[in-house]
């Protein structure tokens, strides 16, 4: 990676030899004719510059400077040399500055002195990093979840106007970033692939190739990183399974997995955008498709997806495709965005469309036309572009499948609490029940706003205090977790949603009379603001002695002086 920082170095040298070459043979005729020409001092005595002083005198001069005539007054001799001096020295350096100011505008070496300064960034992150491979709408919103979440990551494109846009961002903490091919593998060491605080590498650009080849070179150069690689073929998911590659994510799978689940367990789908959203937000109102026959507009990756996870919950489908060559047997020929097609389809009767073409604006043109049509249909769309937001929701559409915020949503969890997708993955076999029983809890706890979550491990780094309890033989059971650090009678406002005991005891919605064990996880919700009261009865051992016994020892040792007097 060095290769980058003597990159710049010879560069500049080799653009500036000439320049340079002139500047060494101004000075040195200069200082040499400066040194032999004879002058007098104050006292009428013959005199000579020294080769330091003639430098020293050349070096002001030679800036046009100007600091006089010293130490002495020149002779008529030293002035006409310096006369020659000055307008040969000005010279060179008006040559030597222009040719810097040229090669500051060469492209080869700006992108050797952006590449070079990248590296240096990268080498000064301390914390634990990301790579990110792509900043198109999905890097961008991962990027700003990340960091907003104190996450410190690492930029690659190949698109200059999409890392400018990150230039522009507020996103809370300096972003190393650098327009270049993540599929080369120099790109992605210079971008600390091999660093120990390097956690993980996402591969998310808009090329399935490029996604498959950065998955592969991080797997085989350090093999123990977490990679996350979005795809959008099933080429594309067995080339990555095939390496071990740790997620892949399909975005139009993902929905279609999800659109089922409306219909299916409707609380767990509910339940996973409530938990997977960032704090703060409005809870999302619940969403129940109906059931019955639905129209596909559009078949193509999005389109195929949500017509096989439809079928498989019972629903009849009928296909509405432009292209004959893509369309199934059975399917009618025609454009969604034209009324005799959408009726031939059986629009009338339908209970729902799916709507997903090649542009948000036939997209919506669909939808449009649909809905006028069938007033009662349940919509559902396909958005390429977050910029179409605000018309996306002036059409009152509902249910908006946006790929960049799906991925980012499989994501998140993925990077920064790995037990909330255990959670979820647990609660998406079928546990409707549990889920209509976490989402009341979370609606009455969290007062209308999606809730924090976090993940605690019984370790003597994380939660020392818990850990030098258990080792000493005292029962810690869940609830003194939750006991509000003044109050022990008083419960704090969090949400166990899984303890975790050894490697496969899974307890969903635990009772808050488990008992801990060392090693043990619990993931937690609740609003935010309580994780950090939590922390008090985890780490500190006076405290949480006060939960479990309700005598309240003093910390420190002024305090712990004065309970012994007055005791």
């Amino acid at each position: 990676m060095d290769s980058a920082l003597q990159k710049v170095v010879f560069l500049f040298f080799r653009r500036m030899r000439a320049p340079l070459l002139l500047l060494i043979f101004a000075y040195s005729v200069s200082v040499g004719g400066l040194v032999l020409m004879p002058g007098v001092d104050d006292q009428g005595n013959p005199w000579r510059f020294d080769f330091f002083h003639a430098f020293y005198f050349v070096s002001f001069m030679s800036s046009t400077i100007g600091f006089g005539e010293i130490p002495y007054a020149f002779s008529g001799a030293q002035r006409l040399w310096v006369a020659f001096c000055i307008f040969l020295t000005v010279i060179a350096w008006l040559y030597a500055i222009g040719r810097i100011f040229t090669l500051m505008q060469d492209p080869a070496f700006r992108r050797a002195v952006t590449e070079a300064r990248f590296i240096l960034d990268v080498r000064g992150i301390r914390t634990p990093f990301y790579i990110i491979c792509g900043y198109g709408e999905t890097g961008s919103l991962l990027v700003r979840a990340l960091a907003r979440r104190g996450i410190q990551c690492v930029v690659m494109d190949q698109n200059e106007d999409h890392l400018n846009g990150l230039a522009l961002e507020d996103v809370g903490m300096d972003i190393p970033s650098m327009v270049a091919n993540a599929a080369e593998t120099r790109h992605l060491l210079e971008a600390g692939l091999r660093r120990s605080n390097c956690k993980g590498v996402v591969a998310i650009t808009d090329n399935d190739d490029v996604n498959v080849k950065i998955a592969i070179t991080s797997k085989l150069l350090h093999p123990d990183l977490q990679v996350i690689c979005r795809a959008g073929t099933k080429e594309a998911v067995d080339n990555l399974a095939s390496f071990n590659t740790d997620h892949i994510i399909n975005a139009y799978e993902v929905f279609g997995e999800h659109l089922a689940m409306t219909q299916r367990t409707p609380s767990v789908h509910l339940l996973h955008a409530w938990l997977i959203s960032l704090p703060g937000r409005q809870l999302d109102p619940p969403i129940t498709p109906p059931k019955g026959r639905w129209v596909i507009c559009g078949y193509g990756r999005f389109g195929q997806a949500s017509a096989r996870y439809l079928q498989a919950e019972g629903n009849d489908i009928t296909i509405l495709e432009n292209r004959e060559e893509k369309a199934p047997e059975g399917a009618i020929i025609g454009r969604g965005t034209e009324a005799a097609p959408l009726i031939q389809a059986g629009i009338r009767d339908a209970v729902g469309i799916v709507a997903g073409t090649n542009s948000d604006t036939n997209t919506l043109s669909a939808i449009m036309t649909a809905r006028e049509l069938n007033p009662d249909l349940y919509l559902v769309a396909r958005q390429d572009r977050r910029a179409d937001t605000a018309i996306f929701n002036a059409a009152k559409i509902d249910l908006v499948m946006e790929p960049s915020r799906i991925i980012v949503w499989r994501i998140l969890p993925l990077i920064t609490t790995p037990m909330l997708t255990r959670f979820l993955r647990l609660l998406r076999d079928n546990q409707e029940s549990l889920a209509s029983r976490a989402l009341l809890q979370v609606r009455s706890l969290t007062k209308g706003v999606t809730p924090e979550t976090w993940s605690i491990e019984i370790t003597p780094d994380t939660t020392e205090a818990v850990y030098t309890a258990l080792e000493a033989g005292e029962q810690v059971l869940l609830r003194h977790l939750l006991c509000d650090p003044h109050d022990r009678e008083h419960m704090l406002p969090v949400i166990p949603l899984m303890h975790v005991h050894g490697d496969n005891e899974n307890t969903l919605l635990p009772s808050l009379d488990t008992p801990l064990a060392l090693g043990d996880r619990v993931l937690f919700c609740a609003r935010e603001g309580c994780h950090r009261r939590m922390e008090w009865n985890q780490r500190n051992r006076n405290q949480l002695e006060y939960i479990l016994t309700g005598i309240d020892h003093p910390a420190g040792s002024v305090w712990r002086w004065w309970a012994q007097r007055r005791s």
